[in-house]
């Protein structure tokens, strides 16, 4: 674990909440790793005051979980809660993009240079950051707050797991080009179109995971 140092500011428990949701993300903070209070106020350079709140605020989100003895650990990404997740997400982003193609709205193409930009790199924060910006914008696309709004439920979880798609996937530029089409269909304003590429984008990428999840737990004993 090797955490950078937060800048001085006059409130830390939202910059270290993100700075440590950011690691879990994209893997710097790995599913069992054992993490303490002590430890990461010292990295993190502030007060243990902030990092306590940060943590009670990540456990509370299920992100992080008691260890035996001293401590918290990060919590192992589950297939089947998974599972569960991306048939949410594939309904919200299927609908998301079927709104936005019946508005027909236009979608920035620098989102996608941006993405395949950050692909063709190693930084998975980046990664997450554009695959983030691009959902985003179809969302808000949509012009359905209540829409946005539910899918701001479970984004924390969302995040966790696209970086968890983004470190494990061996065709990142693939995703990009996916994207690419649902972009094009809501161009197209065929909203049928755009709803299908945005669903199976989320059902493919949601199997993909689980998939991967089931066979490290079939070979890799779980940490006591």
């Amino acid at each position: 674990m090797n955490l950078a140092k937060i800048s001085s500011r006059t409130d830390y428990v939202d910059e270290v909440y993100k700075t440590l949701l950011d690691a879990i993300s994209a893997g710097t903070l790995a599913p069992g790793e054992r993490i303490t209070q002590e430890d990461l106020a010292e990295q993190l350079n502030v007060s243990r005051s902030p990092v306590l709140q940060a943590l009670r605020l990540l456990k509370k989100d299920g992100l992080l979980q008691e260890a035996p003895g001293r401590g918290l650990v990060v919590a192992r990404l589950e297939p089947e809660r998974i599972g569960h997740l991306y048939r949410v997400r594939g309904a919200l982003d299927g609908l998301a993009a079927r709104l936005a193609a019946e508005r027909g709205e236009r979608i920035d193409p620098a989102l996608i240079t941006a993405g395949r930009a950050a692909a063709a790199g190693s930084d998975v924060k980046a990664m997450i950051e554009a695959d983030t910006a691009f959902h985003s914008a179809i969302y808000a696309a949509s012009g359905n707050p209540l829409l946005i709004e539910s899918a701001s439920l479970q984004w924390v979880h969302l995040r966790r797991v696209m970086g968890a798609v983004l470190q494990h996937s061996t065709g990142r530029s693939t995703i990009w080009d996916e994207h690419e089409a649902i972009v094009q269909a809501i161009h197209d304003r065929d909203p049928d179109r755009a709803a299908q590429r945005a669903e199976h984008h989320a059902t493919l990428a949601g199997r993909n995971l689980v998939e991967h999840l089931q066979a490290l737990q079939s070979t890799t004993p779980l940490a006591a």
